[in-house]
């Protein structure tokens, strides 16, 4: 397995100093969302092909791969302006994402958190969104990636499976696979069971796991901490990826940078 990291949460730096920060900090591999990470570049319309050149190079000189280029787009939204505008920019990312040698553009579905008619709405138009981003990757011959979430429409095991059916393209619609985002209730779910019926069923698609931690405070606010610290249960997870994927991309989120040798240990236990 290849340990990596959310690159901003070590903070926004010029391109060159990121790849030699992660490096020092000894990961193999990064997400990048490039408004977030860079100097010099606060929107994904600022980006240009120096850019580009200047990260595939400084990542590729220090060993670093990019397995997600970030792009989150709030893509099922029903506002046509909004999603043709997450349409549009995964659609130029993908061609980003290809220059600097990424495995895949990565984006969740949506970026309120809906209730549940809310995302039956939604949901018809995050599949013309997602279609629509498809037919450009199979253009471009590269991959977009989804992330599943409960709070969004696509939300379970069942929406996955509807979508990865109706689209029929798994060679270039892969999935983000996040265990804190598909775990509603902690107190009341065993977690064996649900993240082997996870991977045993979707496994086949996921291009590279975001890790980590968090509970729910008093007040049912989200508490992210360290690796091992709350309620995720990795150990079904683990057993899966040495039996399945023992070359997945395992990148941490919600990085402490005071913590991040115990969250890298933690990883490598994995």
């Amino acid at each position: 397995m290849k340990i990596g990291v959310r690159a901003h949460d070590y903070g926004k730096m010029e391109i060159e100093k990121m790849a030699e920060t992660l490096a020092r900090e000894g990961y193999e591999a990064a997400q990048l969302a490039l408004p977030k990470v860079f100097s010099g570049i606060d929107s994904y319309e600022d980006i240009t092909g120096a850019h580009l050149e200047r990260i595939r190079r400084a990542f590729e000189e220090r060993k670093i791969e990019i397995p997600v280029f970030g792009c989150y787009m709030d893509l099922g939204n029903p506002d046509a302006q909004v999603r043709e505008y997450a349409v549009r920019t995964l659609k130029k990312c993908l061609a980003y994402g290809k220059e600097v040698g990424a495995k895949v553009v990565g984006t969740e579905t949506a970026y309120p958190h809906l209730t549940r008619e809310e995302k039956k709405q939604w949901y018809p138009f995050m599949l013309d969104g997602i279609k629509r981003v498809v037919e450009e990757a199979v253009r471009l011959d590269v991959k977009l990636a989804i992330e599943p979430v409960y709070w969004h429409p696509l939300e379970d095991l069942e929406a996955v499976g509807d979508v990865m059916e109706r689209v029929g393209d798994e060679e270039h619609l892969r999935l983000i696979f996040d265990a804190s985002n598909l775990l509603e209730h902690p107190d009341r779910t065993d977690q064996d069971r649900y993240w082997t019926e996870w991977l045993s069923t979707v496994g086949k698609y996921i291009e590279a796991m975001h890790i980590k931690d968090f509970y729910f405070d008093d007040a049912g606010r989200y508490c992210p901490v360290p690796l091992g610290k709350g309620v995720i249960r990795y150990e079904a997870i683990s057993e899966w990826l040495h039996a399945n994927r023992p070359d997945m991309y395992l990148l941490r989120e919600e990085m402490n940078p005071d913590m991040a040798e115990e969250d890298k240990a933690f990883m490598r236990r994995l």
